[in-house]
């Protein structure tokens, strides 16, 4: 048994802030990771490392454990590889600098842009119309707006059901809403992997959680066949949401919750999402 106070005694400021510096960015990791494609292949590298380790501590396999020692510079400098969207996205994080107060945006603007969603998206439902809303936060979409035709223009359930409509050239895509504005139509969006097996998701649906996989994108899309509206994020899916479901799930996404003390690390203040409905995991 360790002598707490021995171990106290030899402890110094140095060695705390050591601690601490080690423990934050673990935690910033595990952080970043969390929701994503990332976590099974962690817990698998975790497992096949613990069992290696023991493995070669019980049993003395020399051959063995020199394998395993010329193999775990090239596994550690597969893992950037391995993780190349996750690492993106936190060093994203950590270069928009929020290390200062944000300024926040039109919250009215924002709310008008959601109710206009909302209502567009009921609509086309009814009507069996298929669309795909994408909402960039904060990390940019400039890659995927310039896939499709710039509009710039303010945010209404009429232009939502004209660009949607069958008969226009700009409903096959996706619509981007920058800032409370639709920046552009017609977006081509990245395809999701994930959900190959499930035959209720089509190419849209597939677009609509693929964007939220490669950034913090929040997405409506609108089935054709079903006539169902269903959101994605963070590489989930939260299927069959009514729209009142909806209005309330985009203000808790998108309508700025900045609060005192939220400028150093912004990514502490909540560790675990909201619990907004039935969702689908990658």
């Amino acid at each position: 048994m360790w002598d707490i106070t021995w171990l106290l005694q030899r402890i110094s400021w140095t060695d705390i802030l050591d601690i601490f510096l080690v423990a934050m960015l673990l935690f910033w990791i595990f952080y970043a990771i969390r929701g994503t494609r990332a976590v099974p292949l962690v817990r698998g590298i975790t497992a096949l490392l613990i069992s290696l380790t023991i493995l070669t501590r019980i049993i003395e396999l020399r051959a063995f454990s020199w394998l395993i020692e010329q193999l775990l510079p090239t596994i550690l400098l597969g893992i950037p590889v391995l993780f190349q969207p996750e690492l993106r996205r936190a060093l994203e994080q950590l270069g928009r600098g929020r290390f200062l107060i944000i300024t926040q945006t039109d919250t009215e603007r924002l709310i008008e842009t959601i109710e206009a969603v909302v209502e567009a998206a009921e609509h086309m439902a009814d009507r069996n119309i298929g669309a795909l809303i994408v909402f960039e936060r904060q990390t940019g979409l400039q890659e995927y707006v310039e896939t499709g035709i710039h509009l710039d223009a303010d945010v209404s359930p009429e232009l939502l059901m004209t660009i949607f409509d069958h008969h226009t050239i700009l409903h096959d895509g996706a619509v981007i809403v920058r800032e409370g504005r639709i920046i552009a139509a017609s977006c081509v969006m990245p395809l999701t992997a994930a959900f190959l097996a499930d035959r209720e998701l089509g190419l849209r649906h597939r677009a609509a959680i693929g964007i939220t996989e490669d950034a913090d994108a929040v997405s409506v899309v609108v089935s054709e066949e079903r006539g169902t509206i269903s959101l994605t994020h963070n590489g989930r899916i939260i299927r069959d949401i009514a729209p009142q479901r909806l209005d309330s799930i985009l203000r808790a996404f998108l309508l700025p919750r900045q609060r005192k003390g939220e400028g150093l690390f912004p990514w502490l203040r909540r560790v675990r999402p909201p619990n907004l409905g039935r969702e689908t995991g990658s």
